[in-house]
């Protein structure tokens, strides 16, 4: 074999040795796809959370949609769900883990840093499959800037009410029956109807019947108010600054959640707040508790790179960027509350106790859209003039709730907070 030939053989067998080089190279930098995150925070607030994620050094892909509900059931369908969830409906995450697809997260975030509602208690047996990333304040009544709020229930014509939304329309309307439960029967009476325990029939007990009829009693004040309010979107014209600060209406409360502050856009500085409580329809003043929503992340895959990014987005420095760049706020309790007058008085209610989650999101899907239909039937029962049919209507949901007992499944175990 002559020196030329050897040197050639050796340059052939060099390129295939790179060749071969490339080729995994390229095989691992395609094994490193980005985790899949499904979510329903859209437009800015979208853009404020990749750039949260980006800082965590994980590649990702981030989808939001109105309709997350109907997007997640035909990705886990298809066989092709997302590595995250982000969703407030606890009920419908239950269902996930009842059916083995979720993953725990016992030992991705500090429990230290969280507490009840928002997570059970360390002590608390079994695996803990979601951590909320963002919360949010309700049993709140929003008014203007150099308005004074009035002391007692305020009538229906006082009232900024829109029904409507993209995903599920009528949940404004459980918010409302929600709080007139919380502070008419307290938290405890509030828990055991939201996880459907304790009482047989708590649809069709005084606790929820009350709180019902003071609700139907406030729409039935004024027919085409009522009619409005089925008609409107909660979030007020596209484009505008929510039903608050809209010039064509002549409301001036708004009884929404501290996310109510991105739908004023520029006109936030201007809104202000108070305890609901003293405003509803029919209630003594007294604060019983403050309900409260949140969005929670759960894991539908065991990527490692998945699991990192849940432990970012939960550790106090994720959450601080988050509340710091997203202006929103954090179940976390090492977070720093933001240090303007009106969100850090959010921040200081969602700290302290007694507090609820919000029941139609702790509720089994069924049930959930069986109380979102009820409520809005009530609303175009009292725009028509009709008969309210109260007893039917929460005839019609106990049965959903007595069908989904039935079946099992996994539950949420804490609802609300004692302090």
């Amino acid at each position: 074999m002559t020196r030329r030939f050897t040197m050639l053989v050796f340059g052939v067998v060099m390129l295939l040795i790179t060749a071969v080089g490339l080729v995994v190279v390229w095989s691992q930098h395609d094994d490193e796809k980005p985790v899949t995150i499904l979510g329903t925070w859209t437009a800015e607030q979208a853009d404020h959370f990749e750039t949260v994620l980006r800082g965590f050094g994980i590649p990702f892909h981030y989808q939001g949609t109105a309709a997350l509900r109907e997007v997640l059931l035909s990705k886990v369908q298809a066989g092709d769900p997302p590595d995250i969830v982000i969703m407030p409906g606890l009920g419908e995450l239950a269902e996930y883990a009842g059916r083995d697809l979720l993953e725990p997260l016992d030992k991705l975030y500090d429990p230290q840093e969280y507490e009840a509602p928002w997570m059970p208690p360390a002590s608390s047996p079994g695996p803990v499959y979601w951590v909320p990333v963002k919360a949010d304040l309700k049993s709140i009544v929003w008014y203007r800037e150099g308005d004074t709020p009035p002391t007692s229930s305020a009538p229906l014509v006082s009232w900024c009410i829109g029904m409507g939304d993209d995903g599920t329309s009528g949940w404004p309307g459980t918010d409302w029956i929600e709080d007139l439960v919380l502070q008419g029967a307290g938290p405890d009476a509030y828990e055991k109807w939201a996880l459907g325990k304790g009482k047989s029939k708590w649809w069709s007990g005084d606790s929820v019947r009350t709180a019902w009829e003071a609700w139907d009693g406030l729409l039935r004040q004024d027919p085409e108010a009522a009619r409005r309010a089925l008609l409107t979107d909660h979030r007020g014209e596209p484009g505008g600054k929510g039903l608050l600060f809209d010039d064509k209406r002549a409301c001036g409360l708004e009884h929404q959640g501290s996310f109510a502050l991105s739908l004023y856009e520029t006109a936030a500085p201007r809104a202000r707040l108070t305890d609901s409580a003293p405003l509803l329809p029919e209630g003594d003043g007294q604060v019983q508790a403050h309900e409260v929503t949140g969005d929670f992340a759960a894991l539908l895959s065991d990527r490692p790179e998945a699991r990192d990014l849940i432990e970012k987005l939960a550790s106090k420095k994720g959450q601080q960027e988050w509340v710091d760049r997203g202006r929103v706020f954090s179940a976390n309790r090492q977070v720093t509350p933001p240090d303007d007058a009106v969100r850090g008085e959010i921040a200081r209610r969602l700290a302290r106790g007694p507090r609820c989650l919000d029941a139609s999101d702790v509720m089994a899907p069924a049930v959930r859209d069986a109380f979102y239909e009820a409520a809005l039937l009530t609303v175009a029962r009292a725009a028509s003039g009709r008969n309210a049919g109260i007893g039917d209507l929460l005839r019609d949901v106990q049965k959903v709730q007595d069908a989904q007992s039935a079946q099992g499944g996994v539950a949420p175990r804490t609802v609300c907070s004692r302090k």
